[in-house]
C-alpha cells in the first residue's frame, strides 16, 4: 500500500512511481529469472490514505485475500510501524524504504527490512558538516542549538542524532530549546518565540512537508535568522513547489538518503536517473523518494532470483544474508542483524543556492558544490 490520498500523498505518489519504474523494466525483460525460469511479476497497490489503521486492514487484505506472496513497504514511519507487524505476523518478507525510525526495527522482526538509513543518522551526519564549519573558525565555539522536532519516533531519532553529537562534543555545542510538536500543526508561534529569546546560533528542526512549509513561513514572518538552518530532510524542490520562493529558503541544510546528483558518475544511480527520465521526461529529476521505492521494489526481486524459487522463507534468508549493489550512497545495501535488519547508509547533505539550486556539499567524496556558512541572509 502507499498514501495515495491524505497528508503523504505527494510521497505517496513518488514512490508509486519508483515502484512502477521497478516493476516495468523487469517486465521488458520478460520476468525474473528464478530457477531457470522467467516469472512474471505484478504489483497490487492500494491506497492507505495515510492512515496506520488502514495501512494495516489493506496489509491484511493483500496477504490474506489476494494471497501476495511479498509486501513493499507504505511510506512515513508511523504507517510503516503499524504495517509491518502484519508482516510479521504472517511470515512474508516486508522490503520498505519508507520508515526511517530505529524504534520500528527494535522490535525482533525477522521478516522487516529497512532500505531507508535511520534518522538519528540524519542528525549525526548534519552536525559533523557543522563541526567542520565551526572547526574552521566559520561558526561560533561554544554554539547554541535548538532542535525541533515533530512528536514522532522519527522526530525523536533526529533529536537523539542531534543531542548526542552535541553531549559528546566537549562543550562544543550546547543545545538551548529542545521543543517537540505534533504532526500537521497550524501555529508555531510559541515555539519560534522560545527560538527567538534564546538566541540560538543552530535551528534544526526534523519536520514532514506540510509542518516544514507552515513553519518556514511562520519563520520567515517573524524575522528569524540563523547561522545555520535545517528542516532535516526538508530541501529546495520541495520549497520551490510549495511556493516558498528561492530567496526564503536559501542556505538551508537538507540531508537526504539519495540525490539525483550521484547519478553524475557511473553506475547505479545514473541507470536508474536515465529510467526515469525515460519514462516521467527529461525535465524531471527524481528525489529520493523515487529512488527509495524503485531500490525498495529491485532488491526485492535480486532476492527473489538469489533463492531461486518464490519461497518466502528462502527470501528472507536472501536478504537477510546478502549484500547488494546499490544506488544508494555507499554503492551497496547490507540489512545489518544488529540493527534490527536496518541499513547504516551514509546520508548526504544538500545545501540550498539563491538561485535554486541544492548541490551536496557533504560528504567531500560526492560533493558537487561548496557549502556555506554562517547564513549570508542573516544581519552580521
Amino acid at each position: 500500500t502507499l498514501p495515495l490520498t491524505g497528508a503523504e500523498a505527494r510521497v505517496g505518489g513518488f514512490f508509486k512511481e519508483g515502484y512502477d519504474l521497478a516493476f516495468e523494466e523487469v517486465s521488458r525483460k520478460g520476468g525474473l529469472d528464478v530457477g531457470g525460469r522467467k516469472l512474471p511479476v505484478k504489483l497490487i497497490l492500494l491506497d492507505d490514505t495515510s492512515n496506520p489503521q488502514t495501512a494495516v486492514s489493506l496489509a491484511d487484505r493483500l496477504v490474506n485475500s489476494d494471497k501476495v506472496d511479498f509486501l513493499l513497504g507504505t511510506y512515513a514511519s508511523h504507517l510503516v510501524e503499524a504495517q509491518s507487524t502484519v508482516a510479521e505476523e504472517n511470515r512474508i518478507p516486508y522490503v520498505n524504504g519508507g520508515g526511517g525510525a530505529t524504534k520500528i526495527y527494535k522490535r525482533g522482526f525477522k521478516y522487516l527490512f529497512g532500505l531507508i538509513s535511520p534518522v538519528e543518522l540524519l542528525g549525526h551526519t548534519l552536525m559533523k558538516w557543522i563541526d567542520e564549519q565551526q572547526k574552521a573558525g566559520k561558526l561560533p565555539r561554544p554554539a547554541k542549538i535548538a532542535v525541533v522536532w515533530e512528536n514522532t519516533a522519527h522526530g525523536k531519532d533526529f533529536r537523539k542524532g542531534v543531542s548526542d553529537f552535541a553531549a559528546k562534543s566537549g562543550g562544543a555545542y550546547r543545545v538551548a530549546v529542545d521543543e517537540s510538536f505534533e504532526l500537521n500543526g497550524k501555529d508555531f508561534g510559541a515555539r519560534l518565540g522560545k527560538v527567538k529569546a534564546a538566541g540560538v546560533d543552530l535551528f534544526l528542526v526534523d519536520a514532514h512537508l506540510p509542518d516544514y512549509i507552515t513553519m518556514h513561513r511562520q519563520y520567515i514572518a517573524a524575522g528569524l535568522c540563523h547561522k545555520v538552518i535545517s528542516y532535516g530532510a526538508r530541501g529546495a524542490e520541495e520549497a520551490a513547489i510549495q511556493g516558498l520562493g528561492k530567496d526564503n529558503t536559501a542556505w538551508i541544510l537538507s540531508g537526504v538518503w539519495w540525490s539525483s546528483q550521484l547519478a553524475a558518475k557511473p553506475g547505479l544511480s545514473r541507470q536508474f536517473v536515465e529510467l526515469y527520465q525515460a519514462k516521467y521526461g527529461k525535465k524531471r529529476e527524481p528525489e529520493w523518494f523515487q529512488a527509495l521505492g524503485y531500490e525498495s521494489a529491485r532488491v526485492l526481486f535480486a532476492a527473489i532470483q538469489k533463492a531461486g524459487k518464490v519461497d518466502r522463507e528462502a527470501v528472507r534468508a536472501a536478504l537477510a544474508q546478502t549484500k547488494f549493489p546499490s544506488l544508494l550512497p555507499g554503492g551497496t545495501a547490507e540489512f545489518l542483524p544488529q540493527f534490527g535488519n536496518q541499513v547504516q547508509n551514509s546520508f548526504v547533505v544538500q545545501q540550498n543556492q539563491p538561485d535554486g539550486t541544492a548541490p551536496i556539499i557533504f560528504p567531500a567524496d560526492v560533493a558537487t558544490g561548496k557549502g556555506t556558512a554562517p547564513n549570508p541572509r542573516c544581519p552580521k
